[in-house]
């Protein structure tokens, strides 16, 4: 039988299951990635596992986020994660070295493996030919145990390429036209494969900016062919050894189809506040703007920095406008040094960050009120930059360029220059030598726990009546960073959840958590369309929990937050019928009858509303081990139970 690559993947590293869309499959984990802001809980997990040393071929934990040093939380953090790493076997990229993706691009990434990490934008590995997936840290730490990562069969959206890019016109405007048409939500539960004739053009880092934000249209993963490309981003990272080619068989099955003549694209913006909000640039010049900021996982390659360098050479960036550099690797940083580019670029004005996420996960480079900010990264769900009230626009490096030196949005097709050329470096130092490699031999390592460091909470299982307010009903495309905010002053609690807690839902409801409080019991949430979409932070789902959160309903739900949902005991149910949404009122008293009896009987549950004495059906997608995992309260409470391990033998 013909198959697709992403099929072919899966396939390959199938535990249990079939390929049949929408089934319960279970597959095998070859490498792991965390991040400083989810990586803490990551490690605390793997610790409240008991075992000694992790599984997997490689796992990395990078400090990527929490990089500004106010205080001693997060430089104790970074200690914690370097103990961590020498005492269970992983490798340690330390601050400084970049951001987690394009590095271990550089790294690790190998054609045919599997990908898990705690980063909902791991799936940028896809550029590799890998199979790479995001998912809450829990899940991460159980596939550094060597457990099977489960999910449901996702449909595969194929997607032919055609044609050759305009100039002006890169990959960021390709990923845009997809969001244009698929939206935040249109590809949940589906993988979508890339293929055809126009990859030819496209080099591996250009196939990165696109499997980056394939998150952003809610897909589980994005794939490309390991093809010369590939070999030839391996051959630069000296590892062409690593490389091995994978296409999808001739004729091959797609569930879905879509074509893209990348010869008709161009240059493209996302409007404020959601990635889905694409327009042509042509249909918003003029706008003056505040901000320009190139950077971050979504356009990290060396050519989007070169491209912009080379578009400001001779000139400077208007005089109202803050031009942002952000390095996203070490490696990167000293290319642009050597080559000029950096002098080029602060030579025109621009300001230089240190190598890391900066300002996309909101950790300075805040913008100013009421005042435009143009941004390379991959979301601009509102307030995510660190200004309430933002106004931020995705866009291309070179529409970023174009409009900081005209100081309003521009299409760059308008200025009076040509398009400048870039040429990949045939080779790179090896950036492995920049990260601590496992140490080989286990020994005995305290981990170093600063004050801020606190033990994970353990929850109980769920009461066999679920009674409580509907504590907060919130709208359509909530996202994690309106559920638990990042920024400068939030994420350095991460390993804190008593404190990290007091800002859960703050977006929607400054009020939230001092309502949960005096509640001190168990509560709802409603939800609209795509509840809980975006980052893969766990937080979200431990802190609502936290917070006394046992039931959140909604008309459907973001992959990941659902099953972090699940992780830490609280359960994901949906409205049987949509408009029922409409029937729940913030603060009115609701009750589940036997939660898991009902969830277990294979019929519509029943959810009572006290005042009324109403009801409404709801119901749930949830397989059989997700069910268990709910019966006993939350995964690790499973595990535990499984190898007969007590909360105070992993304290």
């Amino acid at each position: 039988m013909t198959m697709n690559l992403a099929q072919k993947l899966i396939q390959s590293h199938l535990v249990s299951g079939t390929l049949e869309p929408g089934s319960p499959i279970t597959i095998k984990i070859d490498q792991t990635l965390a991040q400083d802001a989810t990586g803490t809980l990551v490690m605390l997990e793997f610790e409240a596992l008991g075992l000694p040393r992790i599984k997997t071929e490689i796992s990395a934990q990078y400090v990527d986020h929490n990089l500004l040093q106010t205080d001693f939380k997060n430089a104790d953090d970074h200690l914690f994660l370097q103990s961590a790493c020498r005492k269970f076997g992983l490798w340690f990229s330390r601050p400084g070295n970049g951001v987690s993706h394009p590095v271990h691009m550089a790294c690790f990434d190998i054609p045919g493996k599997t990908l898990l990490g705690s980063d909902s934008h791991t799936c940028a590995a896809g550029s590799m030919g890998m199979l790479a997936i995001g998912a809450g840290g829990l899940q991460v730490a159980m596939a550094m145990a060597g457990m099977a990562f489960p999910l449901k069969m996702p449909k595969v959206l194929g997607v032919e390429l055609e044609g050759q890019l305009p100039p002006w016109v890169s990959a960021k405007d390709i990923i845009l036209e997809m969001l244009r048409r698929q939206t935040v939500k249109g590809c949940v539960n589906k993988i979508v494969e890339y293929y055809g004739p126009g990859l030819a053009k496209l080099t591996a880092m250009d196939r990165h900016v696109i499997a980056n934000m394939g998150q952003e249209m809610g897909a589980t993963a994005s794939v490309f062919p390991a093809d010369d490309a590939v070999k030839a981003f391996l051959k630069q990272q000296q590892r062409e050894q690593d490389f091995v080619e994978m296409k999808a068989d001739e004729g091959a099955h797609y569930d879905e189809n879509d074509t893209i003549d990348l010869s008709k694209l161009e240059p493209l913006i996302a409007c404020p506040s959601s990635p889905d909000k694409v327009v042509t640039v042509r249909a918003v010049v003029g706008r003056p703007i505040y901000q320009s900021y190139i950077g971050s996982s979504a356009n990290p390659g060396l050519r989007d920095f070169a491209i912009a360098a080379g578009m400001v050479t001779g000139r400077r960036v208007a005089d109202d406008v803050s031009f942002d550099i952000n390095p996203t690797s070490r490696q990167l940083l000293e290319e642009m040094s050597r080559t000029g580019d950096l002098t080029k670029l602060l030579e025109a004005g621009a300001r230089l960050h240190q190598t890391g996420c900066g300002g996309c996960i909101g950790m300075g480079q805040a913008p100013a009120s009421g005042r435009i900010s143009l941004r390379t990264v991959p979301r601009n769900f509102p307030g995510r930059s660190g200004t309430v009230e933002d106004q931020v626009y995705l866009c291309s490096p070179e529409v970023a360029t174009a409009s900081a030196l005209k100081g309003v949005i521009t299409d760059p097709r308008d200025l009076d220059m040509d398009y400048p050329t870039f040429h990949e470096p045939e080779q790179l130092p090896d950036f492995r030598p920049q990260l601590q490699p496992p140490q080989e031999i286990p020994v005995a390592i305290e981990l170093i726990k600063g004050p801020n460091i606190k033990p994970l909470p353990d929850f109980d299982k769920l009461p066999d009546t679920l009674t409580g307010p509907l504590l907060l009903k919130a709208g359509d495309n909530v996202s994690t960073d309106e559920i638990l905010p990042a920024g400068a002053e939030i994420l350095p609690l991460r390993s804190n959840i008593p404190a990290i807690s007091r800002y859960t839902f703050s977006r929607i409801d400054e009020n939230f958590y001092q309502r949960a409080e005096k509640l001190n019991g168990d509560c709802f949430v409603a939800g609209g369309e795509n509840y809980g979409q975006g980052s893969s932070r766990e937080h979200a789902a431990i802190c609502s929990r936290y917070l006394g959160v046992r039931c959140v309903i909604a008309k459907s739900m973001a992959r990941i937050h659902r099953r972090n949902l699940i992780n830490f005991g609280v359960l994901p149910l949906l409205f049987d019928k949509p408009d029922d949404y409409h029937r729940l009122e913030q603060d009115m008293m609701l009750e589940i009858d036997q939660p898991i009896g009902q969830l277990k009987n294979d019929k519509p549950i029943e959810l009572k509303i006290h005042l009324s004495g109403d009801s409404i059906h709801l119901r749930h997608d949830l397989s059989e081990d997700e069910l268990k995992i709910l019966e006993v309260g939350g995964l690790i409470n499973e595990v535990r139970e499984q190898h007969s391990i007590t909360p105070d033998q992993t304290a």
